[in-house]
């Protein structure tokens, strides 16, 4: 059953959507200055934080302003916040506050220094402790990869989210053969300097452990990536198509499957207009396709 959201919330997430329809130009400016005045005056929580990600929008705000007034009420909004993760119980107006659900059931990564961002081994976290040796490994390779360039604005622990997704995978995988190779997927993916993409949403929270341990290989793919697979595609069905067309009767062409001659083609022009045009031949005998250029 869903949870409705709460008054505090919707605060929250109106001022949010505000202010990023004036950075989409969608809005005429308003008054930016009252907006982050008013953020800094709401008791925001630690759950509040998280579900409505509006620490993304007033970063992405601070990043894209001209304006310096904007720019430092934005970074003392997101430095008080930040102090408010680093604190975990309290809001951001000082006031104690209980958490919605137990701390067991979800646990919040920390926000992490961006200076921090060696590429060098990390140490296990202590939430692993518990763990064998190899899945220990696997977490160490994850916050690695996470760390292999520099870390974004607002980034969440590296090692926490490493150990998050680890826990995930294992409880899809149990530990089989299926769990190294997603391991090695993710590994590959978060390294892969054409995808920085998928590395900084994780990082910030955009994609969580439980959506990135569900993902498949085309979801985890870069833009490039799915962009050549979608143009492989439509070429394929684009030539099946013209294949299956019926085309000119002929006996020239012999069967590779059932060997006879009873076939027809068709001639299309499918690469650049200087080169030779491509052959499509269909076996009436047996069914068998093929093309040559």
């Amino acid at each position: 059953m869903s949870v409705k959201p709460s008054k505090l919330e919707n605060e929250v997430l109106d001022i949010s959507k505000k202010l990023q329809q004036i950075m989409d130009g969608k809005k005429d400016n308003g008054n930016v200055i009252d907006m982050l005045e008013a953020l800094g005056k709401l008791p925001v929580t630690i759950e509040i934080l998280t579900s409505t990600r509006v620490g993304m929008t007033i970063n992405d705000l601070r990043k894209k302003t001209s304006d310096d007034k904007v720019s430092k009420r934005a970074k003392v909004l997101l430095k008080e916040w930040k102090g408010l993760l680093n604190s975990g119980n309290s809001t951001s107006n000082g006031k104690s506050s209980k958490p919605d659900k137990p701390e067991k059931e979800k646990e919040i990564a920390k926000p992490m220094n961006n200076a921090s961002s060696s590429s060098a081994p990390v140490p296990f976290p202590s939430r692993t402790s518990n763990k064998d040796e190899m899945r220990q490994k696997w977490i160490t390779m994850i916050a690695n990869a996470l760390r292999a360039t520099e870390l974004p604005d607002s980034t969440l622990d590296p090692e926490d989210l490493a150990s998050q997704l680890e826990d995930a995978l294992y409880d899809i995988h149990k530990g089989n053969d299926k769990y190294k190779a997603a391991m090695r997927s993710r590994v590959f993916n978060l390294r892969d300097k054409k995808n920085p993409a998928l590395r900084e949403n994780f990082l910030t929270g955009v994609v969580t452990p439980e959506r990135f341990a569900k993902m498949t290989s085309e979801e985890m793919a870069s833009a490039e990536m799915k962009e050549q697979r979608e143009k492989f595609t439509k070429q394929a069905i684009s030539e099946h198509q013209m294949a299956v067309t019926e085309g000119t009767p002929s006996d020239m062409f012999k069967c590779g499957k059932c060997g006879k001659t009873n076939t027809t083609y068709s001639q299309m022009q499918t690469r650049s207009a200087d080169e030779p045009m491509t052959t499509f031949v269909f076996c009436r005998t047996c069914g068998n396709r093929w093309k040559f250029c």
